[in-house]
């Protein structure tokens, strides 16, 4: 877990490095947000009416709003001068609505699943280059209390990761993946073997991860699928490596794969749909 942790901080530290360049750029960033909010309040307003809100010069308030606007996040109307809240923001929500309306679908098999088996249930999608646990459901043998909902894990050693990289090209893959780092002995680190095991993954429908980020821990994943068969997360289940022995899961792959199709066709997937293979 120590090793898991240690990831993790690298991980949300990762081009973080200017965080701390000065408060110029953090005043700005801030004066940035509070216009959002001054257009989401008022509907719109004009540099003039933005500046006396944030009391700052006229000239401050236009290169703030030309960033934003750059950005789309906010745009200009029909009266020159005056500005509203633009689309981006709502492509940046649409991210967020549409991880918060998976894990309100998966949640209720999530929690069927983790009864079902006893072991900790993991809900996983794409961030980037890491995998980012967005639920977790404990079974009634988890071992381990921690909550590891926000945390972002490698790709090539984890379950989850391995599903979430199956059906991309393989260079998608080593584009994400980078160098693929050792976390124990047990951690693929030769793209090769890796693509091996990616071509594995899409023959039987499941990925396992045995000691492959942390010795002692091992996990099962299945993909979840959009409505256009397109996989968006992965759902796991993962224990102690003393219990998820061979027979465990063999168990515990077609409860696995039969709850990511479920949560699949809550998301529009018709079950009689071909998915990809390849």
């Amino acid at each position: 877990m120590a090793r898991r942790c240690e990831y993790g901080r690298a991980m949300r530290n990762t081009g973080a490095q200017d965080e701390t360049g000065g408060t110029g750029t953090v005043q700005s960033v801030d004066r940035a947000v509070s216009i959002l909010e001054f257009l989401a309040q008022h509907g719109t307003l004009g540099v003039t009416a933005l500046a006396k809100e944030l009391g700052v010069h006229k000239s401050t308030a236009s290169r703030l709003v030309a960033a934003l606007e750059r950005r789309g996040l906010v745009e200009q109307v029909e009266e020159r001068g005056q500005y509203r809240i633009g689309v981006g923001i709502l492509r940046l929500a649409g991210a967020t609505s549409a991880r918060l309306d998976l894990v309100q679908q998966a949640r209720p098999i999530c929690r069927e699943l983790a009864a079902d088996t006893g072991d900790t249930v993991n809900l996983v999608t794409l961030d980037g280059s890491a995998a980012l646990y967005i639920d977790q459901i404990a079974g009634a043998s988890t071992l381990s209390s921690y909550n590891w909902v926000g945390q972002r894990i490698p790709l090539h050693a984890t379950s989850n990761g391995k599903i979430l990289l199956s059906e991309l090209t393989p260079a998608e893959v080593s584009r994400l993946t980078g160098e693929l780092t050792a976390y124990t002995d047990r951690t693929l680190t030769s793209a090769g073997a890796f693509g091996r095991e990616l071509d594995e993954v899409r023959k039987n429908g499941f990925a396992v991860a045995r000691d492959e980020l942390d010795l002692g821990l091992t996990a099962l994943a299945a993909p979840i699928r959009n409505a256009h068969g397109e996989i968006v997360a992965s759902v796991s289940v993962s224990g102690p490596t003393f219990r998820m022995n061979e027979r465990h899961l063999a168990e515990l792959a077609p409860r696995v794969r039969t709850a990511a199709a479920a949560i699949s066709m809550r998301l529009g997937l018709m079950p009689t749909r071909e998915v990809p293979t390849a």
